[in-house]
């Protein structure tokens, strides 16, 4: 059976840096950020050393750091090698690493452990919204350290399998580039066989007014920029509604939030969306059997042509205020090819969808690979 690995207070590794500096008043800084559970030490951004008042921690490369309000959250890491010199404010601690007794890149695993968040979040006090780190608390915390030769091994096994993993993830980055440009080169040969006609005489607009109840409750739909689809909002009363009117929304309707159609909340209703609500701010349209479909509609709307006819039907300036107007939406020129086209076309994009959706599903499971493997190696 193998020796347990000597437990060591974090206070014999690491040491409080320091090191400070006057920002120049010429010169320009990077600075830190850190995103919560173990996501990574990054870059918040450039400053002006005339933009910065009073003194200023400068991190250091394999240097340790976390955040005072946000280690309980697991936002902490090791300084990576091109944020050497960066600034930090006190809420920032750092800390210079003892190579003979830690590696850093050990650290920098080991910190990403639910073990280790949990014993931050042991070292931090205060009220509500003011917990933070106490250093001397979290020095004082006692880890099972193994020896050098082992914490090398464990860093290696780590750092292969987190390799294949992000070699794994620009492979699906390649396939999702291949797909949208195969869809894109089959839409196009679509557009050889297309009539155009204006959307009302394709798929007008079908207002489903519902009466409400004060005593009922109402389940919202909302449509996610970008093209992402629909998502379920949480359940309203009658009485929460009060005076607001709101349609009923079917499978199969072509949406269009009016408000943030220009960035692309434009979707097609799923079955799960069925007997769902939306506000006057959403547009349904319902394509005419036998002449369209809502998917091969939603497809162009989203494409850069179909984008840029819904910005031009969306007057105003940004955000809230770009409204896509109803008529002039309806006078929007659509491509509608013979139907089994069409049909064909959706059926390819279909089952290219389900294939991502699998590839979801495995990234999700791979994902997860990591942590389980940090926790088990760095268990003893």
């Amino acid at each position: 059976m193998s020796k347990p690995w000597p437990r060591v207070k974090l206070g014999e590794m690491l040491k409080r840096s320091d090191e400070t500096t006057q920002p120049a008043v010429d010169a320009e800084y990077k600075e830190i950020t850190i995103r919560l559970w173990g996501k990574g030490v990054v870059e918040r951004g450039r400053v002006g050393g005339a933009s910065v008042s009073g003194r200023r921690f400068i991190a250091r490369k394999d240097q340790f750091i976390a955040s005072r309000i946000d280690a309980r959250n697991g936002a902490m890491g090791i300084v990576p090698s091109d944020l050497d010199g960066a600034l930090v404010s006190n809420d920032f601690p750092l800390f210079d690493v003892n190579h003979d007794r830690l590696l850093p890149q050990y650290m920098g695993w080991l910190c990403r452990t639910p073990a280790f968040v949990d014993l931050c979040a042991r070292a931090s006090e205060g009220t509500t919204n003011r917990v933070r780190l106490k250093e001397s608390e979290f020095l004082n915390l006692e880890i099972e350290i193994p020896g050098a030769e082992d914490q090398r091994r464990i860093v290696a096994r780590i750092d292969a399998v987190q390799q294949q993993l992000q070699q794994a993830g620009a492979l699906r980055a390649s396939i999702d580039h291949d797909i949208a440009s195969l869809l894109a080169v089959r839409f196009q040969e679509t557009l050889h066989h297309a009539e155009w006609r204006p959307i009302q005489d394709v798929a007008p607009i079908v207002r489903r007014e519902v009466a409400v109840d004060p005593q009922s409750n109402y389940a919202e739909l909302g449509i996610r920029s970008f093209g992402k689809g629909t998502f379920h909002k949480p359940m309203l009363s009658g009485i929460e509604l009060g005076s607001k009117r709101v349609y009923r929304i079917e499978p199969g309707d072509l949406l269009f939030s009016n408000v943030f159609a220009w960035e692309g909340a434009i979707a097609v209703a799923k079955p799960g969306d069925a007997n769902r609500v939306g506000s006057h701010r959403f547009i349904s349209c319902v394509p005419h059997d036998g002449l369209a479909t809502a998917e091969y509609l939603r497809y162009y709307f989203l494409t850069d042509e179909g984008m840029s006819k819904i910005r031009g039907a969306s007057p105003g300036g940004a955000g809230r205020n770009r409204t896509l107007g109803l008529s002039k939406l309806l006078a929007l020129s659509v491509p509608v090819p013979p139907p089994q086209i069409q049909q064909q076309f959706v059926a390819l994009q279909a089952e290219l969808a389900r294939l991502d959706q699998v590839r979801s599903d495995e990234a999700e499971q791979v994902a997860a690979v990591v942590p389980a493997l940090i926790a088990r190696t760095m268990q003893g």
